[in-house]
């Protein structure tokens, strides 16, 4: 089980309105009624990409597989912010190790990274100095 959110709970529900009665059958079937396989859900996004691309032009010639679709909304979610945890949970990762992936990939991550580190040829923060008074304080204890 997953959460969902209201807008696909509407969604899901409109679609179930229209599958015929089945308690037990898929949620996605193919015209036969079966579950549709992986080369199917393939399939099915190669179709809509290249109807996409004919309003999104950058989307000719790209790779569009489901994985794509998985791996864009993780970015998505780590760019929200979401950590990277939460992200393994929402994808069913078994290791936190996979979802670290997506950190590697991050150019947008890196460059904000890149961001806060001082340049080389920055000054440094002057380094602390204690007072005198402090310094006596702190040997008298």
């Amino acid at each position: 089980m997953i959460p969902l959110q209201k807008n696909t709970v509407r969604l899901l529900t409109a679609w179930l309105a229209e599958l015929p009665p089945a308690r037990e059958g898929p949620l996605f079937p193919t015209n036969s009624g079966t579950p549709l396989t992986r080369a199917a859900v393939g399939k099915l996004v190669t179709r809509h990409a290249a109807t996409a691309a004919e309003r999104c032009p950058s989307l000719t010639g790209k790779n569009v597989t489901p994985h794509t679709l998985r791996h864009t909304c993780a970015m998505s979610l780590l760019h929200a912010g979401i950590d990277t945890a939460s992200i393994g949970l929402w994808l069913g990762h078994a290791s936190i190790q996979t979802t670290q992936i997506y950190l590697h990939a991050d150019l947008e991550l890196k460059q904000r990274t890149l961001e806060r580190v001082p340049a080389l040829d920055e000054r440094p923060p002057a380094r602390y100095k204690a007072s005198d008074a402090l310094i006596a304080f702190l040997k008298n204890r």
